[in-house]
């Protein structure tokens, strides 16, 4: 395997190439590719034999331009200061991509959740929160959940704030309970964008999705709701994995069986219906109709990029590509829907449950649904415009000419200041 790619240098590679279609000043191009700001702190917190442990946590707020600060907060041995700026980025050009009225940020912690128990992972969130008062608010900077952070995290952080502002304020955050002021429809948002996302690309391309055969990479929460949703439109998911490995079964297995069976050993390893057991690089090369990279960034390279035999690519992870690997992939005629497009779901259902929180009312699942759907298919739409407009093979490039220029144009409609 080549080295690893640093993933902010993605992302303002990223930038570089859809600045060459842009009539926006370089300027304004090297603005939008660096954080307005990033926090690193330091974590002192009791754990529950009495002794002290130390845990680097990190937020960026890299553009505020269109709104207040939108990103979630990861659990992760491999958080970097890097990582987060990228992801940040990212999420700046996400909620552009789809529309809505917000910025970018992201945040997380160096730590292993699997080694801490939940009372002391409770103390190192409500510490995280602690930092973070002055950044978060409704109409500041408003976390969210991401890899390893959930629900309980969420809640965990919204009544530190609450107790320590000493008021009440549930838009502070998203990805909350439903009793705490969370949305319908939101754990299921990122895979149900992946597959909407999927479906735009196979009407454009001209592909049949029943039938169509798709692999899986990563069957956390974002995976295997896109693996049951695709199956629900009636695609056949043949292979799937975890960080223990993959199964594979040509004809097909039940998506929520292989779930069912990870939840109660931990991996879908083992699955009955799988007829063989192969590695996480083998279900990313597979001669299948879709893939769907579910795990984290860089997951393909450009050497591994050079056996994928995907016709499509629907990006549920984070910069699952890396920029050599995009090369590579454009020359196969591989069509990727971009990260920032296919995995907007759940930034756009946090918006929604933003909304719902400022106004004190509550949506429907449908509603959610019907208005997650309606922003999906018009970013995609917004996408081919773009591609034909400007003649471009690669989809990632069109989808940042269209978020950059949002973003420029918010900026340059405001004014510098000072």
């Amino acid at each position: 395997m080549a080295e690893e790619a640093n993933p902010f240098e993605s992302l303002q590679s990223q930038i570089d190439d859809a600045a060459a279609y842009l009539d926006v000043d370089d300027d304004v191009i090297e603005r939008l590719k660096h954080p307005e700001r990033v926090l690193e702190t330091n974590l002192t917190v009791e754990m529950d034999d009495g002794s002290l442990e130390r845990f680097t946590a990190f937020r960026s707020q890299f553009n505020g331009d269109r709104g207040p600060y939108k990103g979630g907060i990861r659990y992760h041995p491999q958080v970097s200061r890097d990582e987060v700026k990228a992801l940040s980025g990212w999420m700046t050009y996400k909620t552009a991509t789809v529309d809505i009225p917000l910025g970018g940020g992201k945040g997380g912690i160096i730590i292993d959740p699997a080694d801490y128990s939940e009372s002391e992972l409770e103390r190192v969130t409500r510490a995280f929160a602690t930092e973070l008062r002055p950044l978060i608010g409704e109409d500041r900077d408003i976390p969210a959940p991401d890899v390893n952070t959930g629900q309980r995290e969420m809640n965990w952080i919204k009544d530190t704030y609450e107790t320590l502002e000493n008021t009440t304020e549930p838009g502070v955050i998203t990805g909350k309970n439903i009793s705490s002021g969370g949305s319908e429809g939101r754990v299921e948002a990122t895979g149900r964008s992946t597959v909407i996302a999927a479906r735009e690309a196979f009407d454009y391309l001209d592909k049949d999705l029943e039938g169509a055969t798709v692999a899986v990479q990563g069957y956390g929460n974002a995976g295997w709701i896109a693996a049951k949703l695709i199956d629900e439109m009636g695609a056949t998911v043949v292979a799937a994995s975890d960080s223990s490995g993959g199964i594979y079964n040509p004809d097909g297995f039940d998506p929520v069986a292989a779930k069912d069976h990870k939840n109660e050993t931990g991996s879908v390893v083992g699955y009955e219906e799988s007829e063989e057991e192969i590695t996480n690089e083998d279900v990313l090369t597979l001669d299948v109709d879709l893939l769907i990279p579910a795990a984290l960034e860089n997951a393909i390279d450009a050497d591994l990029a050079e056996d994928v035999k995907a016709d499509v690519i629907s990006e549920a992870a984070n910069g699952p590509l890396t920029p050599d690997a995009d090369e590579v992939l454009e020359d196969k005629d591989v069509f990727v829907i971009p990260d920032i497009l296919a995995n907007a779901g759940g930034v756009t259902v946090s918006y929604f449950e933003w909304v719902q929180n400022r106004q004190r009312f509550h949506w429907t699942e449908e509603r959610v649904n019907e208005e997650l759907e309606a922003h999906i298919v018009d970013a995609f739409d917004s996408l081919v415009e773009t591609i034909e407009e400007h003649d471009l093979e690669n989809p990632r490039t069109a989808t940042y000419v269209v978020a950059i220029q949002r973003v420029a144009d918010s900026f340059e409609e405001a004014g510098s200041f000072p």
